[in-house]
């Protein structure tokens, strides 16, 4: 199946649009971190899909089952970050404001309506749903890693004190109840959500490999 230059350049600006729209949000309700994070995987994603997915959609029976194998070890790794105050976390990290609230908001209502319809999209090979699918390999997927390096960073906000604080952020907003898990301070080398951060990742990266190859050979086939 091959997609029209039209659709794929409807596709290609649709993907720029909700990068551009994720970015602003965030940037808005949280603050510059979101950004990075947001922005980077989505580039990266941006390029990868536009190589492999954009002009000649992966077969479901390879993507689909990927893809749902990361959205489910992604789901179960949340859970532990909202056991464990990943968002408020965040805040005293980086003096941004991400609440429990908007954690859930995102993660919990606004991420699995995304998810079920990039599945739709990939089964029916929806040029955007591959990118969709591609930014979560990135993004969920091999960013995880980024746990492991939160517990030796110095939190913006009262690093001294182990306990969790409330506190207003930079933007102005009021964060309940941000938990600290500098290193130097708990003695524990931990992040919230750092235990199960490499369950989505193996899939993501995985997925990108598989991916990958199979565009490579798809040529010669």
């Amino acid at each position: 199946m091959t997609i029209s230059n039209t659709t794929q350049w409807a596709s290609f600006a649709g993907a720029v649009a909700f990068l551009v729209v994720a970015m602003a949000a965030g940037y808005r309700a949280i603050g510059l971190p979101p950004v990075l994070i947001v922005g980077g995987s989505g580039l990266v994603a941006l390029v990868l899909w536009r190589r492999t997915y954009l002009a000649r959609p992966t077969d479901p029976a390879l993507i689909l089952p990927l893809f749902l194998l990361t959205v489910a070890a992604l789901e179960i790794h949340m859970t532990e970050e909202y056991l464990t105050g990943f968002g408020p976390a965040m805040s005293r990290l980086f003096n941004i404001s991400w609440t429990e609230r908007g954690f859930l908001l995102v993660f919990a209502f606004f991420g699995p309506t995304l998810y079920a319809l990039t599945a739709l999209g990939l089964y029916y090979r929806v040029p955007l749903a591959g990118f969709l699918a591609w930014f979560i390999f990135i993004g969920p997927g091999v960013a995880e890693f980024t746990h492991f390096i939160f517990p030796v960073l110095k939190p913006a906000i009262a690093p001294e004190l182990a306990r969790a604080v409330s506190a207003v952020v930079a933007n102005g907003r009021l964060v309940a109840n941000m938990p600290n898990y500098y290193f130097h301070t708990t003695g524990r080398y931990y992040f919230a959500g750092m235990w199960t951060a490499a369950l989505p990742m193996l899939p993501g990266i995985y997925a990108i490999i598989r991916l990958l190859q199979a565009h490579r050979r798809a040529p010669a086939a």
